[in-house]
This record gives C-alpha cells, structure tokens and sequence, in this order.
C-alpha cells in the first residue's frame, strides 16, 4: 500500500500543472478581473522580507517591455480604469475593471503588465522608497490600530513566516535588488499558482484568449509551502510598543484552530456577530465599553485576518490564511482609562465564556449575520473574490455555505464552540503607548483600575466596575516587553 501511495503521489508530480479559473459570466456592461497567485509573503527568502510585495508592486506600478510607467499610465487613463495589487501571506492579487467596450485594449495592457513586464531601474527605486516610506510614515507614525494588529501576529507566530509582517521590513527592502525581484518572479509566478477569475460580459472565446496567455508560465512552482506553526503561550504576555501618542491602541488574542471549512466555523461566526462585529453599534463589546461607559470609539473582535479595518466597513477578500487567530481590537483609549478597558474587555471575553450567547439575543444574532453576509459581495469584483477564496479553502459558495451552516445551529453548538475555542489566560497584548513604564505597573497582576464618569452610569454599571478594577489579567513582570517604534518592521 505504501509503495502504491508513493507511486500515485510521483505520477501526480509529473502531470502537468493547471491554472485554476473562477468564472462569474453575465450580461453586466463591465468586466472584472481578479487574477491570483497562490504565493505571497510566506516565500519571502531569510532577510529579504517585503519581496513578494514589492514584486508584486512592481508589476502592477512599473512599466512593461515596451511601454514605461507613464506611458501605462496615460494608457489607462480614457479607459478610466488600472491595476491594483494586493499581498498577503499566502496570495497576490491583481484586479481591475472595465467596459466591454474597452476591453480588448484593457487587456492588452494587464497582459504584458503580468506577462511581459519592463524591470525598469527607475520604477523599482520609485517603488522601493514609496513601500519604505509607507512602512515608516504610514504604519508606525500614523497608523496606532494597524501597528497594534500586525505587532500582534508578529508577535504570536514568531519563529513562523506569518512573523514577518507580509509588507515587508524596512532593513530588508532596502537590501532587496531588482535581480531578487526578477528570481522570485520566475520562481512563483507559475501556472501552479494561478487562479483566473473573471465575471461580467465576457466571451468564451475573450477567456480561451486570457487562458492561452497566461498558459505561457512555467508550469510548477517547485519551492515548498512552508509550514506555519504560532508561537507557544505558556502565559499571558504583553508587548508595549513605545511611541509618542496621546491615546491607547490595544489588540490582543491568541490562534485558535479554525478557519474556513471547519465544523466550528460557522458558529464562530455567530459569536463574532454577537460579541464584536466591526463597525457595528450592536456588538457586546461596543455596548459595554463605548455606549454604556462612553470610552472610547471603536470596540470590535475578529476571528479572521482584517487588514485596513479603519478604512473600511467590510473585509477585503483574497487574504486567506491556514493558520488564523482570535482578537479583541479597542482604540482609542485616555491613558486615565487604559487599563481599566483592557480589563472590562477581558472581563466581558470570561462572561461569554461562561455564559455563552444569552437566549434573548440568540436568533437575533443568527438573523443579522444572515442578512449581513449579503453585503460581503455587493459588488462583482468581491464576489469574484469571495469565489477565489471558497476555491482556496476547498469550500462551497461563501454566504451560501455560512448561511446554511448558520441556520442549523443551536444556541447550546454556538457556545459549546465558544467554550472550545476561546479563553482568558495565555492571551498575547499589544498596547501601542506612551510613558510605558508607569502603564505597565497599572497592567501587572495587583494594581487596580478606576474609571471616572462625568455624568455617572446606572448603580450596576458601578458595582461591575469594581469587579472589573481588579481584575487580573494574568500578566507577570517578565512577561512584558517594551519596544520602541522605531525598532517595529525595522
């Protein structure tokens, strides 16, 4: 049996490597175009962390063989259209739109902007310094909520390569030459990888054309997927990231064993509904913490990688992850209530542990994840995306797969879910913070947190907060490290 297992795997390695295609065909007037590669940051080689992204940026920014980045640029511009990109760890995606009127001459440019691609010295320098820049002024000056998101899974898969932040470093950008560049073109950009998508009014004949295109790759990407295994928590830990700001960001969490595809998946999804759905008044986080309390803006929980969540309302898709965590997001918060929040939000995590989804809110909760999944793919381009995805992780249909997932649940399966997949302790926090030495004091076990009120709040929300005050969070001196801003992504 063995020697027959062996023989089946070294036939299969020998077929011929087939690009995937995801098809959403319709009458619509506008073509939208999702082309993904399977490889992202996770095939960043050792000290050059960010080279999936700035290849990827140089290919959807740079010039082709024949044509610079201005030329493409003016090219673009009375088709009213382009070419973004998107890296991730484990997918790059190209996308863009257009009339079908213009699509031939639209597709003309993203093939030889994919397919025959210039290398120009200058654009990679341009783009080079705009991603260095948008790691040192973007993110670590002016970004406290991404900062505190990605600090935390760099922190939580250290030893990984989900511990490099998929945007690179800024020490390794600028060692990164355009030869590497080239190399990990050639290395990842292969048939294996591919997934066209495509919707709107296209022909058959307009996707046997993109098919036989892009059937000029190489066939297999022959470098390993590299394993993802997160960091083990013995005990609640704590990064402090140093920086000179005025109010608080907080991410903590931990990995749990679920993401799509999963028994647990669906009712998970229904406790993030109730608990933490992100811009939305609803959830119990934001009730407690910002509507009854007044602290602060935003109070939200995932159990998904969501970049850009300041910027949006809704996930984008094509970010998928075989390795995700769960996370509570609280920002911005007063130094005064900083670590009283923290608290409550760790003490409102042991609540829904222990009494799970209360009965009221149960089909409540379950209707407007229902209803809300509709929304994840409005627009074609992200129902293309979403289809991308479903394909990634082996699923059907996303909302049609959630939905039905959703409507079998029970309350007793939604909390005994709960029960398994989230707790309290071994819980890694990252706090992006100023006079770090004093805040630290007010986290370590024994120091108890006050809040004070303007106008004060019904007598129980008085008597819980001297529960929540002391609170203990689990954290012992050594565990907290403190970190300068200027050392993050360096």
């Amino acid at each position: 049996m063995r020697r027959l297992l062996l023989l089946l795997t070294l036939a299969a390695s020998l077929l011929p490597a087939q690009m995937r295609t995801v098809t959403l065909p319709s009458q619509s007037a506008v073509v939208n175009f999702r082309i993904a590669f399977t490889t992202g940051a996770v095939k960043d080689p050792p000290g050059k962390s960010g080279l999936a992204r700035l290849t990827a940026s140089m290919l959807a920014g740079g010039g082709t063989k024949d044509m610079t980045y201005r030329q493409v640029t003016e090219a673009f511009y009375p088709l009213a259209a382009g070419l973004s990109s998107q890296v991730d760890q484990e997918m790059t995606v190209f996308s863009g739109a257009t009339h079908t009127d213009n699509l031939q001459t639209y597709y003309k440019l993203v093939r030889a902007m994919l397919l025959e691609p210039g290398w120009r010295e200058d654009d990679f320098r341009r783009i080079k310094d705009l991603l260095i820049n948008s790691i040192r002024t973007g993110l670590r000056s002016s970004n406290d909520e991404e900062l505190g998101k990605e600090v935390l899974y760099s922190t939580l898969y250290a030893g990984s390569p989900y511990g490099f932040y998929s945007q690179g470093a800024v020490s390794n950008l600028e060692r990164i030459t355009l030869d590497d560049v080239k190399l990990f073109y050639a290395q990842h950009y292969r048939q294996s990888n591919l997934i066209l998508g495509l919707a709107g009014g296209y022909t058959p004949e307009f996707l046997a054309t993109v098919r036989k295109d892009f059937a000029t790759l190489p066939e297999r990407d022959e470098t390993p997927l590299p394993k993802i295994e997160p960091a083990k928590l013995e005990h609640t830990r704590a990064v402090i990231v140093e920086k000179n700001t005025q109010p608080i960001a907080f991410s903590f969490g931990y990995p749990i064993d679920v993401k799509r595809g999963d028994p647990d998946y669906a009712a998970l999804l229904v406790m993030q509904s109730y608990f933490g759905p992100h811009r939305n008044s609803g959830g119990r986080l934001f009730q407690r913490i910002r509507e009854i309390r007044g602290i602060n803006y935003g109070d939200y929980a995932y159990i998904e990688y969501f970049p850009r969540g300041m910027f949006q309302f809704q996930p984008d898709p094509n970010i998928p992850r075989r390795s995700q965590i769960f996370q509570i997001w609280i920002r911005p918060v007063e130094p005064a209530t900083a670590a009283f929040s923290l608290r409550l939000a760790a003490y409102e995590l042991n609540k829904l542990i222990t009494e799970g989804i209360p009965a009221a809110d149960f089909d409540r909760t379950k209707a407007f994840l229902t209803k809300n999944l509709d929304v994840l793919t409005s627009t074609k381009s992200d129902e293309l995306g979403y289809a991308i995805d479903s394909l990634y992780y082996g699923i059907p249909n996303y909302v049609q797969y959630v939905k039905a997932a959703v409507a079998k649940l029970t309350r007793e399966q939604v909390n005994a879910a709960i029960k398994k997949h989230l707790r309290t302790d071994r819980m890694q926090i990252v706090a992006i913070a100023n006079h770090v030495e004093q805040f630290k004091a007010q986290l370590l076990d024994g120091a108890i947190s006050t809040i004070q009120y303007n106008a004060p709040p019904p007598t129980e929300v008085l008597e819980e907060d001297k529960t929540v005050g002391k609170w203990k969070l689990g954290l012992r001196e050594e565990d907290v490290r403190i970190l300068p801003v200027d050392q993050i992504f360096q």
